[in-house]
């Protein structure tokens, strides 16, 4: 029997009929980035990108990004440890709010933040009250808006990581007489660091491209709250250049956060989803 003809014991040969379909789904997701390419102004792609407003959106993203990322490891990291290892009912209802903001439109949740964080929100009056602070229209509103659209990508992949973690290791230092809390730290902490490092990298290029939440709870203000994406936007209408080579800009940092992560994110969140049907 001629060798292209033989069965694949493997399986992995994918049927024809499928591989149209798939094509044209791969086409669908490549030409725009290919489109993005063509059209790009690479002559004068440095000038444009060195540019006062592009240079000034480009360093306020990299700032309320690395920010927000830190807060989110800061608070989330608990988090996931109480949603990992807690018997609280009230753990399936606090996973299902963390994990909200994942499909919630970007503006409702802009809308959200006013409604808590505004002048005369919720929290937002009682804390202009009591110390004087309003964050919409901020930089400090900024970083708020890209930790509540970010954070809940960070907690999913430590989560997954403490569920998988060796709990044995956890009874040998507690048997030796080590505290909770330096279990925590010595221990189940150290553990999780791929799965942190991965979460945190997500998480810093999911707060890089928010836009929806930003525009809507923090403004755009050049040089206070214009970040990239916000910037893209306003280009787009009167310098397209410029919007094609933010675009690639972020573009470029995104297939490089994903490169980094080499598949991990998605296989804590298989992890994740696994330990749910469980």
């Amino acid at each position: 029997m001629p060798a292209s003809r033989r069965p694949d014991p493997t399986g992995t040969r994918v049927p024809w009929p499928l591989g149209i379909p798939a094509a044209i789904g791969a086409a669908m997701l490549v030409v725009p980035f290919v489109a993005l390419l063509v059209r790009a102004p690479w002559t004068s792609l440095g000038d444009i990108l060195a540019g006062p407003e592009v240079a000034a959106a480009l360093r306020l993203s990299l700032v309320c990004a690395t920010l927000a990322t830190l807060v989110s490891v800061v608070v989330g990291v608990p988090l996931a440890w109480f949603l990992a290892r807690s018997r609280s009912r009230l753990v399936p209802l606090v996973r299902a709010l963390v994990t909200v903001p994942l499909v919630l439109p970007p503006v409702v949740a802009g809308v959200a933040l006013l409604m808590a964080l505004g002048r005369t929100g919720v929290v937002g009056r009682l804390l202009d009250q009591w110390t004087g602070i309003t964050l919409p229209f901020t930089t400090a509103g900024v970083v708020v808006a890209e930790t509540f659209v970010a954070m809940p990508f960070l907690v999913i992949s430590v989560e997954s990581a403490f569920r998988a973690a060796d709990r044995g290791l956890e009874q040998a230092a507690r048997t030796l007489g080590a505290a909770p809390l330096t279990v925590f730290r010595r221990v189940t902490l150290p553990l999780t660091v791929p799965a942190l490092l991965s979460g945190a990298l997500l998480s810093w290029a999911r707060a890089l491209g928010e836009f929806g939440a930003t525009i809507t709870f923090a403004g755009n203000f050049p040089g206070r709250t214009q970040t990239m994406p916000l910037a893209v936007y306003l280009a787009l209408e009167s310098d397209p250049d410029a919007a094609i080579a933010l675009s690639l800009l972020l573009l470029g940092v995104c297939l490089v956060v994903l490169l980094c992560l080499r598949g991990r994110w998605l296989g804590g969140l298989g992890h994740g989803a696994a330990g749910e049907l469980r």
